[in-house]
């Protein structure tokens, strides 16, 4: 019987890493359990201008984790499940899901505007390939470009160039109603000088404030876990897309602790496993480990338990959204993840495959370019 000691736990440093590393942290002290959350710097963290689906070909958010549990120096490592290679050393399992957060995506823009609201040729931000297929099958006209950085630094981004107009605007008026001192029948053109609206302005804007703008964004879509997660869903206007259109990446919303095979695996099983979420992203890992797809290609995938099925929903795009092979099927959840697999062979049959294999030659042509260049 293993002595019950403090768990040490490895997670990314970032502030939604450190969040949501805190819930699971919670979750297993709610079981009297004691955590000790260890920080690890990864390659995806250090390399601040690469997009997130290169990263993504070696599991750079996960794998310097997952090194420091093998090594044996912790004892388990705190993911977001979208980030983890389908593919993982045969010793390290997935010890617990917890309840999975909403799976969605939002669209954010400074005005609350929906997808169809935006105006032509809008400039969108993402670095996902999937969501930027998914946009263009919606909005062919749009303009989607790459967007890098953690949830607060994506939305100062959107809100700089709006808030560094109006600080202008507001700087010129304070300059006219300095002039016009004395002058009864003066009407400033704003209630507060530029003084107070700064200090009315929440953190958040302040920092937009002083950014430097290189893409002026209409929208950016993000995670809807991710911004919830980050404690700032309150300071922005969000659209909620629909999953059924723009179908989720898998395991979006479900974070995951890995954990080498044995007592311990079994202790946080045990203490913070959700079966609902474990099924469900079983389902989807499952589909896209057998579609092969990993992060090169712009895939959706998205199951929800529904009685003694599990309804799962894939679309498989090219990367401008123009090609595309989609399918639904219910899923007997007694043996959920070998039809997941029957299910995903079926759309490869379909096409998908050939939009994968597209991505990868793709993919390769742009690594081969980025190294000439380099």
């Amino acid at each position: 019987m293993r002595t019950r000691g403090t768990l040490r736990l490895a997670t990314r440093g970032s502030t939604l890493a450190r969040r949501q590393a805190s819930l699971v942290q919670e979750a297993l002290e709610d079981r009297r359990y004691e955590v000790e959350l260890v920080t690890v710097d990864t390659t995806g963290d250090q390399i601040k201008d690469e997009l997130i689906h290169r990263l993504g070909k070696t599991g750079a958010f996960v794998r310097e984790l997952d090194e420091r549990v093998l090594e044996g120096d912790l004892d388990g490592a705190i993911h977001s499940m979208k980030d983890m290679p389908t593919e993982q050393p045969t010793e390290l399992v997935t010890a617990g899901v917890p309840e999975r957060g909403p799976p969605g995506d939002l669209l954010i823009t400074p005005d609350g505007a929906t997808l169809e609201e935006l105006p032509e040729g809008a400039t969108v931000g993402t670095s996902s390939l999937r969501r930027r297929a998914q946009l263009l099958s919606e909005r062919s006209d749009l303009e989607v470009e790459p967007l890098r950085g953690n949830v607060d630094t994506r939305l100062e981004k959107l809100l700089a160039p709006a808030l560094q107009a109006e600080h202008q605007e507001r700087t010129e008026a304070d300059k006219e109603r300095k002039g016009n001192t004395g002058n009864e029948e003066f009407e400033p053109e704003f209630d507060q000088t530029t003084d107070e609206w700064f200090d009315g302005l929440s953190e958040l804007e302040k920092q937009a404030l002083g950014r430097e703008i290189e893409t002026e964004y209409d929208a950016i879509v993000l995670a809807q876990a991710g911004l919830e997660r980050s404690g700032l869903d309150h300071y922005v206007d969000a659209y909620e897309l629909p999953t059924s259109t723009f179908v989720p990446a898998p395991g979006q919303g479900a974070l995951a602790v890995t954990a080498t095979d044995g007592e311990t695996a079994r202790d946080i099983q045990s203490a913070i496993d959700h079966p609902r979420s474990r099924v469900e992203t079983t389902v989807e890992r499952t589909i896209l480990a057998e579609l092969g797809g990993g992060c090169i290609a712009p895939v959706g995938i998205y199951a929800v338990v529904q009685g003694e099925h599990v309804h799962a929903t894939v679309t498989v795009f090219d990367q401008d959204g123009e090609q595309s092979v989609t399918g639904s099927r219910d899923l007997p959840i007694e043996r959920h993840a070998e039809a997941a697999r029957e299910f995903a062979r079926d759309l490869a049959d379909r096409g998908a495959a050939d939009l994968i294999e597209q991505a990868r030659m793709e993919s390769d042509a742009d690594d081969e370019e980025t190294q000439e260049g380099a």
